[in-house]
């Protein structure tokens, strides 16, 4: 059904096998600092109009890769899809960010909560498809997911939120109904992600945006307990490939192990962690992902560069003095900014492709 892989580097990279670089690809590289990005967007009429059709939605998955050499593409869509699908009637008002018009807020509410019909998101595994097509074995796709929390936390304060207050209240005064939001949530997100595999996605990714907002036992029971839930229901092979998983959440250096424990193949690290530390602290048993600060593409080239050939320099060579191999796939340590120039994102995907190729030339092991 789909064309042969040409560069598996970042599949590779993600089950700790040898490459001979290190793969590279951005959070939110298909986004409003391109400006071909903002021409579709416009001829779309919104952003539900853009992620909703899935035409639109491989065009602008596209159009990073037509422009950089990346390692692999990842799905154009919301993190709020499965919420929206529960009927909580998700809208994004201009300047404002992503607002429910039925938030969870009271017992009543939570109590009728149930798993959406997958076939209210067929739009989205329509895009996987259309992009896997399109994509014609270049690189390949990962799909992706809000964690249960993440989800969570939008479907109870209705929109973004500076302290999670509503969300919050609800975890300390009634975790009963919290417990059953994220519950829903979790296995919700493993069909969602699974009809994505189905679809043609490569990988997967859970997008824990928020699990660093929890006190520390409140992300053990709230948060991780429910991620673990999403991946031990997740397909992970698909005619005949490992299908790898990553979990990434921001604010979760502290927690570290326990995430590297809970089945992922690669956990992202947000720019606050060593990455060299973080390595050692799991013992490759897991690949990483990440971490440099977004903020970082908003200096010169050179110095785009040089904080670039740093991130792999803490990370060190992949290949371990006992033999085996450690997995490093390059990222922001979040999403990248609207703001960034587009040629400062040129420099990065050029330093971190040389840069990798000279540490493993150099032979060096970790």
């Amino acid at each position: 059904m789909f064309a042969p892989l040409q560069n598996d580097c970042f599949l590779r990279a993600c089950l700790r096998q040898p490459t001979d670089y290190t793969p590279l690809w951005l959070m939110r590289q298909a986004g409003r600092y391109l400006p071909e990005y903002n021409a579709t967007r416009a001829r779309a009429g919104s952003f539900m109009g853009l992620a909703t059709n899935p035409d639109f939605a491989t065009e602008v998955t596209l159009q990073p890769l037509e422009r950089y050499a990346l390692d692999a593409a990842i799905l154009f869509s919301d993190i709020l899809t499965v919420p929206d699908a529960m009927g909580l009637g998700l809208s994004f008002a201009a300047g404002e960010g992503p607002r429910f018009a039925h938030p969870l807020r009271d017992e009543a509410a939570v109590l009728s909560l149930q798993a959406p019909d997958l076939d209210k998101l067929r739009y989205v595994f329509d895009a996987v498809t259309s992009i896997r097509r399109a994509l014609n074995g270049r690189v390949p796709l990962i799909g992706f997911s809000g964690s249960p929390w993440t989800l969570a936390c939008y479907m109870v304060e209705g929109a973004g939120s500076d302290d999670y207050r509503l969300v919050k209240q609800m975890l300390y005064g009634r975790p009963d109904l919290m417990h059953r939001i994220l519950a829903i949530n979790a296995d919700a997100v493993a069909a969602y992600l699974n009809a994505q595999i189905d679809a043609g996605a490569q990988a997967v990714m859970v997008f824990d945006s928020w699990g660093g907002v929890l006190e520390h036992r409140a992300f053990q029971q709230f948060s991780l307990a429910y991620t673990q839930r999403v991946l031990a229901q997740l397909k992970r092979e698909h005619e005949g490939q490992r299908v790898p998983c990553i979990v990434f959440t921001k604010g979760g250096g502290l927690w570290l192990e326990q995430i590297a424990a809970i089945g992922a193949d690669v956990v992202g690290l947000d720019w606050t962690c060593d990455l060299g530390q973080a390595r050692r602290r799991v013992d490759d048993a897991v690949a990483l992902q990440g971490n440099l600060d977004p903020m970082v593409l908003f200096a010169n080239a050179d110095a785009v560069a040089a904080e670039a050939r740093a991130v792999l320099d803490s990370f060190g060579t992949p290949q371990r003095a006992d033999g085996r191999w450690g997995g490093h796939v390059f990222n922001l340590g979040h999403g990248i900014n609207q703001h960034t120039p587009p040629d400062h994102v040129q420099a990065l995907v050029e330093a971190v492709h040389a840069h990798s190729r000279v540490l493993r030339q150099a032979g060096s092991p970790a």
